[in-house]
C-alpha cells in the first residue's frame, strides 16, 4: 500500500470516493488500451480490455450508488492524485506504443493494487453494506489478477513487441499484411 495515504484512516465517505476514482481511472485506462490495440477477434487484447472496462464501469456505478445513498452530493475530500497511492499505474507507465504484454503488466499491477486497497478498506469500514461491497470488489479484483496472469502466460512472442517495433519483428501482423499487399 501507499506510503502517503493511510487507508485505515479514511472516513467511510473518503473510502467510497477513493474507490470510485479507482474504478473510473481503471475504466478509462482499459478503454484506452482497447482503442490502442483495436479488435480483430473475440479473445484479442482489445476485447479483453473492453470487457474489463465494462466491469470497472459497473463497479464504479455500484460504489457511486452507495455513496450517493449515504452522503448525497456532499463534496469529496479525496483528490484524483490519491489514486496513484493506491491503484493507478505509475505515472507514465501506459504509453501509446506499448506492447500487449506491457499493457497486461500495467493492468496486472493496477489490479493487484486495487485488490490490496479493497482488502485493507473492508477491514476499516464499519458500515455492513459497504463492507460487503468492498469484499465483493476485492474478490472480483482477485479474479481479474488470475485472468490477466493466465493471459500473460499464453501470450505469443509477437505480443511482447512494442507497437513502434512491430515492423522490425518478422512475424508481426503489420509486416505480414504489408508483404501480402505491397510485395
Amino acid at each position: 500500500m501507499s506510503t502517503k495515504l493511510d487507508v485505515s484512516k479514511l472516513s467511510l465517505m473518503d473510502a467510497l470516493d477513493l474507490a470510485t476514482l479507482i474504478e473510473v481511472e481503471a475504466f478509462k485506462r482499459y478503454s484506452q488500451f482497447a482503442e490502442r490495440f483495436g479488435t480483430s477477434a473475440e479473445d484479442d487484447a482489445a476485447s479483453v480490455f473492453v470487457t474489463m472496462a465494462v466491469n470497472e464501469n459497473k463497479h464504479g456505478e455500484q460504489i457511486a450508488e452507495r455513496r450517493i445513498a449515504l452522503f448525497g452530493d456532499e463534496r469529496p475530500r479525496v483528490k484524483i492524485t490519491d489514486i496513484f497511492d493506491v491503484e493507478a499505474p505509475d505515472y507514465g507507465a501506459p504509453t501509446g506504443d506499448m506492447s500487449q504484454l506491457d499493457a497486461y503488466r500495467v493492468a496486472l499491477s493496477a489490479e493487484r493494487k486495487a485488490y490490496a486497497f479493497y482488502d485493507q478498506a473492508r477491514r476499516n469500514v464499519d458500515h455492513p453494506e459497504v463492507k460487503a461491497l468492498f469484499e465483493e470488489l476485492r474478490e472480483e479484483e482477485a479474479e481479474h489478477v488470475q485472468l490477466i496472469e493466465a493471459i500473460i502466460a499464453k501470450l505469443p512472442p509477437t505480443a511482447r513487441v512494442d507497437r513502434e517495433d512491430e515492423d522490425s519483428y518478422p512475424q508481426s501482423v503489420v509486416r505480414l499484411l504489408a508483404k501480402d499487399r505491397f510485395e
